[in-house]
């Protein structure tokens, strides 16, 4: 709901707050840490998100859907990136379809923003996205963290958008024979935090080159770990910052 220091995109949008743990890319979730900080801080939109459990934060599964957060791009006239649902899922299974619907018609209404929507549930997306006018303006990814849910680009490959991309974070495992056919942007970052698990070059490397032959966008974000800005962002002396161009099938 504001400025973020997310590489990627410019401001952060929620309309929804809330997640439940899925696969292991959740595991370590900054998402479930900034909920209790929030909640911990008096924001009632946060109370009751996340429980302590073995020392840390973890979603209960409560979802909390705020139509007062709905209106927010509205007021923000500048033209900018915008990363919607950054501390939760939009396509999660109790958010609302009639609630995504309105979500969407206010993207549609501020075409002068572009929106990023990244999910770990694109076969839900794949339910609801056909069935709502397809924006311009709005692009929409999954999250893939190693090879055990590569089918999730299978999926989001038959969501009709304008651009479709892949984060690859936390990257934790090799994705090797990936088909990244129709996806347009590939983000990758290794896992930060006190718990970050460690990310190959190698497993890199094997997405650069995959982007390169599918003609697919590749941004790295960062190498992670427990102080993510002392590992940095280079890699083989450079960074990479690329970004799709906008249009797609």
């Amino acid at each position: 709901m504001a400025e973020t220091s997310i590489e990627w995109t410019d401001a952060t949008w929620n309309p929804v707050a809330g997640c439940t743990i899925l696969t292991a890319g959740c595991t370590n979730c900054y998402a479930m840490r900034m909920a209790a900080r929030l909640e911990a801080m008096g924001v009632e939109k946060y109370a009751g998100l996340t429980r302590k459990t073995g020392g840390r934060a973890k979603w209960t599964g409560k979802i909390y859907l705020d139509r007062k957060a709905l209106s927010i791009p509205t007021s923000w006239s500048k033209p900018r990136q915008v990363f919607v649902n950054s501390m939760s899922d939009l396509f999660h299974s109790d958010v609302l379809p009639e609630f995504i619907a309105e979500v969407w018609q206010v993207m549609a209404e501020t075409s002068r923003h572009t929106y990023q929507i990244l999910t770990k549930r694109p076969d839900r997306m794949l339910e609801i996205v056909p069935g709502l006018p397809k924006l311009p303006n709005v692009w929409l990814g999954t999250s893939v963290e190693d090879r055990r849910v590569l089918y999730r680009i299978d999926e989001l490959r038959n969501v009709p958008a304008t651009v479709r991309f892949i984060s690859f974070e936390p990257l934790i495992g090799s994705v090797a024979g990936a088909n990244l056919k129709d996806i347009h942007w590939a983000i990758v970052g290794g896992e930060s935090g006190p718990k970050a698990r460690h990310m190959e070059p190698t497993w890199v490397d094997e997405i650069e080159s995959m982007c390169r032959r599918n003609g697919t966008a590749f941004f790295f974000k960062q190498w992670g770990g427990r102080n993510k800005k002392a590992a940095g962002r280079m890699l083989h002396g450079r960074t990479y910052d690329e970004m799709p161009a906008a249009s797609a099938t």
